[in-house]
């Protein structure tokens, strides 16, 4: 195993070489992200991005190799796009065990209205940045490519592998992005570090889960002018998402979780009626059809099959009285993820948070996250892994999305000191600069 001097020596190096590219590498990188609109749905220009990112990593001082998702994968998660390729990138340099990983996604929700910028062209005011996926998550892509090349320019490869992937489709789930490349063995990472817009001064150990459905009430349609012939179905709805909001909302308001939030109300399941509504044909026709959706979240001390039973059981409830006055009521679950958390006294957290303090001066927060993370495919696989990086996610999706160079920087500084640390330090605890 490598001394602490090692250690010391591929630290300095590694924030010497980082300093020296500074601000303008990262600003370049993110500027060359930011300006291909890979708009999720459908899923554009990915080709495109991966020309990019291939181009950037060998630059970078990386050995970059291509992975196209196969077509039946897609059309198993996402047959409404299956025609819209899907690719996988992933970039090593040096070899052998330990493996530090960091995955990004890089597409990009559409974005949408309200912008007073150009959303595919990196706006630079002061410490500020402008552009769609800036903070989801170009600008954590940047922060961790500038630091894995200032790694790879010290010398990290000569103590393990220094690893980045860039995958499709988190902003649709994963299943044809993160989740693909695990369960295909395309990588297999000691340690993994996924640099979505936690803020630099927290670490998300884990996440919520989260189950999908749609519920689908069937009444029976009829002309607008003689609804006694018909069989209301909104009017159904209506009554159903009502009782059934409340009978869920009782249920859980008790229940908190043990681990930390960074707000208390996360620490509750949740669940949220209506987020889509499709029905109706038109003003004069008595609806014979309508749906709502169901968001339930559920916090790590809570499974999917209870959870699944529950709402079930729930709606059962809720509907006899519309069942018994004709109408048919339906569930389809459409998603389905577990909640996933990892020991934050484990050794990726430990180092990480060493990291952090050196750079911040401040221990971070090691928190759960309220939403869904790709990190979670990594730790439902048994790897170590996390969530941290530059940005606060309140910008994500919105217009005029924003992140600032100062935080960026400081997340690439910590990025840096642990791969550092984790390469030529590998076994113990993590060493600090004073070593």
């Amino acid at each position: 195993m490598a001394s602490c001097g090692y250690c010391a020596d591929l630290r300095r190096a590694s924030l010497d070489h980082l300093e020296s590219l500074g601000a303008a590498r990262l600003l370049d990188v993110l500027g060359r992200l930011v300006a291909v609109p890979t708009v999720n749905p459908p899923g554009e220009s990915y080709g495109e991005m991966v020309e990019v990112l291939h181009s950037i990593m060998e630059d970078a001082g990386y050995d970059v190799s291509v992975v196209e998702v196969p077509r039946d994968y897609l059309e198993r998660y996402i047959p409404q796009h299956a025609d819209h390729p899907r690719y996988v990138v992933i970039a090593r340099a040096g070899s052998g065990r330990p493996v530090i990983h960091f995955n990004s996604h890089y597409d990009v929700v559409p974005p949408g209205e309200g912008w007073s910028r150009d959303p595919f062209r990196l706006s630079v005011e002061g410490d500020l940045v402008y552009g769609r996926g800036v903070v989801d998550m170009k600008g954590g892509m940047a922060a961790a490519i500038l630091a894995a090349q200032a790694a790879a320019m010290a010398g990290a490869g000569d103590f393990g592998t220094v690893e980045l992937s860039f995958t499709p489709d988190e902003e649709t789930g994963g299943e044809t992005g993160v989740k693909y490349m695990v369960e295909a063995g395309l990588v297999s990472p000691d340690y993994v570090v996924v640099p979505e817009a936690s803020g630099s001064g927290n670490v998300w150990i884990g996440n919520k889960g989260n189950l999908w459905a749609e519920v689908e009430v069937r009444g029976r349609q009829a002309h607008g002018s003689t609804p006694w012939l018909g069989l209301n179905a909104f009017d159904g709805m209506a009554r159903l998402a009502m009782a059934l909001s409340e009978e869920l909302n009782s249920t859980l308001s008790s229940r908190r979780s043990s681990y930390p939030f960074a707000d208390p109300r996360e620490a509750a399941p949740t669940v949220t009626l209506g987020g889509a509504v499709s029905g109706g044909a038109k003003v004069n026709v008595v609806p014979g059809r309508y749906s709502f959706t169901v968001d339930r979240r559920l916090i790590p001390e809570e499974g999917l099959e209870e959870a699944e039973r529950e709402l079930r059981e729930a709606l059962e409830r809720a509907s006899a009285p519309l069942r018994s006055a004709g109408y048919s009521v339906e569930l389809r679950v459409t998603s389905r993820s577990p909640p996933s958390v990892i020991d934050p006294r484990g050794r990726l957290a430990s180092a990480l948070s060493d990291a952090v303090r050196e750079v911040t001066g401040s221990p971070p927060r090691l928190t759960v996250c309220p939403g869904g993370l790709d990190t979670r495919y990594f730790q439902l696989a048994g790897v170590e892994a996390l969530t941290y990086g530059p940005g606060d996610d309140s910008y994500a999706h919105a217009a005029d999305e924003r992140n600032s160079v100062s935080e960026m920087m400081t997340v690439a500084r910590v990025y840096a000191l642990l791969i550092s640390s984790l390469l030529s330090c590998p076994g113990g605890p993590p060493c600090n600069a004073s070593s």
